[in-house]
């Protein structure tokens, strides 16, 4: 974390669903003594949250509340100079990130955000990560459920396994809950984009380092019945896989040979096939204009489900990794995915950078290369289970 900042952590995009949802956890989780603040363009209705906070803890009353707009690089630049770490719910980010992401890598600022967009996260890579590793600042896109259960727990996995020798893993994604509307415009974003996510990625391969001597490989798997976890398997196009290889590729953890595929898993076929024609429907709503926008503006983002909607909700991820003639089963669970327990992840990965002995890293990283076990623990603390299923 930088030295010497007036603050620990600030909050960009409290005002918002997610991004409150965030602020009520650091209020009632946050340790004493913690320097924090709010951050965004509305003074108002940063008031109003504070109010909201400080019937949460009284000494919130004093919260301070910054000025920081996208807009207004100045107002971004000040945000990152003052904090050790700065948090940001404001999407979609490939429209609205990349300016904070700037001031934080060249202020040597450590910055986490929700984001499940491949193509802001290639991007900012690209032309942030130099400027952040001579600066120190650790940039940790996908600290929500985009994409803290899969890398987390695929490194849970590998640590129980113990293999030597090449590694091959699956995660399998199940989940009752409702769809988030950020997540909503960011995917209908990135399909209709698909030809510049793809000439990102190309670059990205072009340019990023690979390990000596190790590979690590995102695998695209094929829609099947997986006989050990009795699911049908239907490959999920989200960054999580990409992440996960990210992480195989840092960490020598994940064996010399490490491949992993992706998937989401349901109990009969009827619904793998629905599931997939939902995805194909999506993809092509998204490549006709009039169609796109009449989606985007029947799901907002910065809306969500009520208290107790969210709390009938859950999630588990379930992985299955193989090596050196083993094979173990772990899973991954918790409550509402797409709000609660994203916002507990955000947090807790910005309390865990801001607190915590981490490894030395610098640049763009994964939460796993990033924070590691000592982000696993603060999952595990707060309610998120991992554990090994015999």
């Amino acid at each position: 974390m930088a030295a010497a900042r007036e603050l620990d952590l600030v909050l960009f995009g409290a005002t918002g669903f997610t991004g409150g949802l965030t602020a009520d956890y650091l209020a009632r989780h946050a340790p004493r003594g913690l320097r924090w603040a709010l951050a965004g363009r509305n003074q108002q209705r940063l008031e109003a949250v504070r109010r909201r906070l400080a019937e949460v803890d009284p000494a919130l009353a004093d919260l301070p509340l910054l000025h920081a707009d996208v807009d207004d690089p100045a107002s971004l630049a000040d945000v990152a100079a003052r904090a050790g770490v700065v948090i940001t719910t404001v999407g979609p980010y490939v429209a609205y990130g990349e300016p904070l992401v700037a001031a934080c890598a060249e202020a040597g600022t450590d910055y986490v955000d929700l984001t499940g967009e491949p193509e802001f996260v290639d991007r900012t890579y690209l032309r942030h990560h130099e400027t952040a590793v001579r600066s120190g600042a650790r940039i940790v896109h996908a600290c929500g459920f985009d994409s803290v259960p899969h890398d987390l727990g695929l490194l849970y996995a590998v640590q129980q396994l113990r293999a030597t020798g090449p590694v091959t893993a699956r995660g399998v994604v199940r989940a009752q809950a409702m769809f988030s509307g950020g997540t909503f415009h960011s995917a209908m974003t990135a399909f209709a984009r698909a030809r510049q996510l793809k000439a990102l990625a190309q670059e990205r391969r072009r340019v990023e380092p690979r390990p000596e001597g190790r590979r690590s490989r995102a695998v695209a798997g094929r829609p099947r019945r997986d006989p050990l976890l009795g699911y049908w398997l239907l490959p999920l196009p989200t960054i999580d896989p990409t992440v996960v290889a990210r992480s195989g590729a840092a960490l020598a953890a994940y064996g010399p040979d490490f491949r992993y595929s992706h998937y989401a898993g349901t109990r009969t076929l009827r619904y793998a096939a629905g599931g997939a024609a939902g995805v194909g429907a999506m993809v092509l709503a998204a490549q006709v204009p009039p169609l796109r926008r009449l989606a985007l503006d029947r799901i907002k983002p910065g809306e969500g489900p009520d208290e107790a909607r969210r709390a009938r909700s859950w999630f588990t991820v379930d992985v299955v990794a193989e090596g050196d003639g083993r094979a173990v089963h772990t899973r991954v669970s918790g409550g509402d995915p797409g709000y609660d327990e994203t916002a507990k992840m955000l947090a807790e990965s910005a309390l865990c950078l801001a607190l915590d002995d981490n490894p030395s890293t610098a640049g763009q990283v994964t939460t796993a290369q990033a924070m590691g076990d000592a982000l696993l623990g603060r999952l595990q603390a707060a309610g998120i289970r991992f554990e090994v299923v015999e």
